[in-house]
């Protein structure tokens, strides 16, 4: 054990995650704490994907518990929460759950007494913080107004103010062809006609003047302001029975005439009214988002796209600033590998999913990581989602081994019924420059049966220097007669009760994005950790 290792052990590192002292029980019917508001707050909500079910919790409890407690935090602690939302937005790239916080925020606040109301930072400020996206503020919106009759139709004057401060930082041409669905229930116009922004430029005026024609009367003018919007009104005035071949006569440029008509795959496929070949494929993928292009590997390959522009997606996953700025969850890479068919995007996707954790720290000595693949970690992350809590855990938890200066790594679970469980797990090799995707892939199932974690911890803790244990906390049993070293419980369900107390040497991380590696490589270096915002 090194010296900066000895030294935390016998003085207890600390997180901000806090447990009230007031015993409960997890789902399993195991020893479990209640956590504190700020603790179950940012538990929840760095996992919480909003009106979701999960194993243990029906997503409309869920949600409720998620208002309720962030009410409780405006309450005890305002400036606390309005750090939180845009955090939970930016840092932990939680989308609905910021939009949904930030709401919450201004109704709570509105709540209090004046003095202390006055005291806390303004709604308007959190909301605009909140928002990052151009379809957010139409998300907000729906969302502000759900339930209210027709006449209520408005926004009180600091939500208005945030929501029109994000608008006019969001709303550009390409927004407005990306996210101005007919479809939706609040579009942009309504938007710009409840919030009133105040627009930036002349263009930005145009623009405005345009999404409300096009809300109100299903067309707007394209001015000399707005080349986006007219060079895509020039694409829908081709006959449709014309367009296949005039996207081959553009040849090689036609990367150049999509781009500047804001043209995503999406609507080109729907401009082409039919399947993608190769060349369809081939002219949008130049200015296609990251994400965009790792959804789509698999429907590359199908179209058989040649390797020129496969190479063109395979250098943007290898870039570090590009892959960083596109904000996607490690996951989304792991999805993305299961899904596509060939060989050629294993090695770009493994570099992707190493820059997405780059936060993950090098924990100096002998590191014992227990990741958890009992049965309730089969369930899925989202009813949209392929992937389960199982495989996010093994994805943190093997991280964490690959990059530790000596790790032992066990998947682990439990045989047998509820009075004569016993524990099971299973040791996963780290070779030094493994993969990190080929590993979840190979161990990341939730085939274990129960959770013995503190069983599994006593059998197989050796003098290591710390524990890292990824897992969604609800266990069977009790952690009695534990080491003295640091545990750290990287939590990825956000359940209610914690499965230890919160105490000296006994602290929660998580979520389902690369923020919680922040907080580990923190407590790693400091005696006390914080909030990561």
């Amino acid at each position: 054990m090194g010296k900066l290792a000895k030294a935390m052990s016998k003085r207890g590192i600390t997180g901000p995650v806090r447990t009230t002292g007031r015993r409960t029980v997890t789902a399993e019917g195991g020893a479990g704490w209640s956590r504190d508001v700020k603790g179950e707050l940012f538990t929840l909500a760095v996992t919480n994907l909003v009106a979701e079910d999960t194993f243990y919790e029906r997503g409309r409890d869920r949600d409720d518990r998620f208002v309720s407690l962030l009410w409780e935090a405006v309450a005890q602690d305002a400036g606390w929460v309005a750090r939180f939302v845009p955090w939970l937005r930016d840092g932990a790239n939680m989308r609905t759950a910021s939009v949904v916080a930030a709401a919450e925020y201004a109704r709570a606040l509105a709540a209090l007494p004046a003095d202390a109301r006055a005291a806390a930072p303004t709604a308007r400020s959190v909301i605009a913080g909140a928002l990052q996206r151009a379809d957010e503020p139409g998300e907000f919106v729906a969302y502000w107004l759900a339930g209210r009759r027709p006449a209520r139709n408005s926004l009180p004057g600091g939500v208005q103010r945030g929501v029109a401060d994000a608008a006019t930082r969001l709303f550009t041409e390409r927004a407005a062809l990306k996210y101005d669905g007919v479809a939706q229930a609040v579009r942009l116009g309504d938007v710009v006609e409840l919030a009133r922004p105040t627009p930036a430029a002349p263009w930005q005026n145009d623009l405005f003047r345009y999404l409300l024609d096009r809300r109100h009367h299903g067309d707007g003018v394209a001015t000399e302001n707005l080349p986006m919007l007219r060079a895509r009104a020039q694409l829908e005035a081709v006959p449709a029975p014309r367009r296949g071949a005039e996207l081959r006569a553009w040849g090689a440029d036609a990367p150049r005439r999509l781009a500047e008509a804001g043209v995503t795959w999406e609507a080109l496929a729907g401009w082409l009214g039919g399947p993608m070949d190769a060349v369809a494929w081939s002219a949008v993928v130049p200015s296609m988002g990251l994400m965009a292009a790792v959804r789509n590997l698999r429907n590359l390959d199908r179209a058989g796209v040649d390797d020129q522009v496969a190479e063109q997606v395979a250098a943007r996953l290898a870039d570090a600033a590009q892959v960083r700025a596109s904000r996607m969850f490690p996951l989304r890479f792991l999805s993305a590998y299961k899904a596509a068919p060939s060989a050629r995007w294993a090695r770009p996707l493994e570099q992707a999913v190493g820059h997405s954790l780059a936060n993950v720290p090098a924990l100096p000595g002998r590191t014992l990581v227990l990741v958890d693949q009992s049965g309730s970690m089969a369930a899925r992350l989202s009813a949209r989602s392929d992937l389960t809590r199982a495989e996010a855990a093994a994805l943190f938890g093997f991280a964490v081994g690959l990059r530790a200066e000596e790790a032992d790594v066990y998947v682990y679970g439990a045989d047998g019924g509820w009075k004569d469980m016993t524990p099971k797990h299973r040791q996963v090799r780290m070779p030094k420059g493994g993969s990190l995707l080929r590993l979840v892939e190979k161990h990341g199932r939730a085939d274990l049966g129960g959770t013995l974690t503190w069983t599994t911890l006593r059998r197989t803790y050796h003098g290591h220097a710390r524990v890292v244990i990824v897992t969604d906390e609800q266990a069977h049993d009790s952690p009695d007669n534990l080491p003295d070293v640091p545990i750290i419980t990287f939590n990825v369900a956000g359940y209610r009760a914690a499965h230890v107390e919160a105490a000296p040497n006994r602290v929660t991380v998580g979520g389902l994005s690369d923020a919680g590696f922040t907080m580990l490589g923190h407590l790693d270096t400091r005696h006390r950790g914080g909030w990561p915002f």
